[in-house]
């Protein structure tokens, strides 16, 4: 959900800082991103030091900050997250020539907002820059569909495959919400035993609460009536 949908409508300007060591690139962003967004889009900064772009982003009051990845030590994650330690308003959005899911996943931990691949033009840069300014999250659908991917979790490696059936079978039924009695009735035991495998259940999961059990059963794809 936008943070503050009308934020770019109040302010006359966008400006961006951009973190790359790609002369011909940074140049081509600083003369056509205000071209193609009638002045809208401005780059106020740019840095070939990766080291050097937290305090640009601080000297220049930017909104967005543009990093490439594959820069030289320190790198552009760790300028990303320098970026957001002096200054968590800033939006950061990772850019590289190579959309490696691994290094977008690092990025985006890091503290950027999106990706978007190098190769893009100037013109198509504009929307989705403005998109983060008003709080959106952007990434290819490509490469979304790939992380959404790697995240689906092999059951016989996750926490799932780690469980016995029996606890998994009590997993499923916090998950559904069923309360204590109502698990006492499905296992054929006493309340107080209920209430010892739940939390026993609890700490094997690594979570707090019932409610946390079941937004992690939902997270590893664990439903009722499934396997075990």
């Amino acid at each position: 959900m936008p943070e503050d949908g009308a934020a770019a409508e109040r302010r006359p300007h966008v400006d961006v800082v951009v973190v790359d060591d790609h002369p011909l690139f940074t140049r081509g962003l600083s003369l056509l991103l205000p071209q193609v967004s009638g002045g809208g889009v401005r780059v106020v900064g740019v840095t070939e030091d990766a080291s050097a772009a937290a305090a640009l982003v601080q000297r220049s009051r930017a909104d967005v900050a543009v990093v490439d990845l594959q820069m030289p030590p320190p790198g552009g994650t760790r300028a990303i997250a320098a970026i957001r330690r002096v200054d968590p308003t800033v939006r950061v959005v990772a850019m590289s020539g190579q959309a490696e899911p691994d290094a977008v996943v690092e990025a985006l931990r890091a503290g950027a907002v999106g990706y978007l691949p190098k190769t893009a033009d100037p013109e198509s840069l504009v929307r989705p820059l403005l998109a983060v300014l008003d709080g959106w999250s952007i990434v290819p659908e490509s490469l979304l569909r790939d992380l959404l991917h790697r995240a689906v979790p092999v059951e016989d490696d996750s926490l799932v495959g780690r469980l016995t059936a029996d606890e998994r079978r009590l997993w499923r039924l916090v998950a559904a919400g069923h309360g204590t009695v109502e698990i006492a009735t499905t296992l054929h035991v006493s309340e107080r035993t209920v209430k010892r495998l739940v939390a026993q259940l609890l700490r094997r999961l690594g979570v707090a609460t019932r409610l946390e059990a079941a937004a992690l059963a939902g997270r590893v794809g664990l439903q009722e009536g499934g396997r075990g």
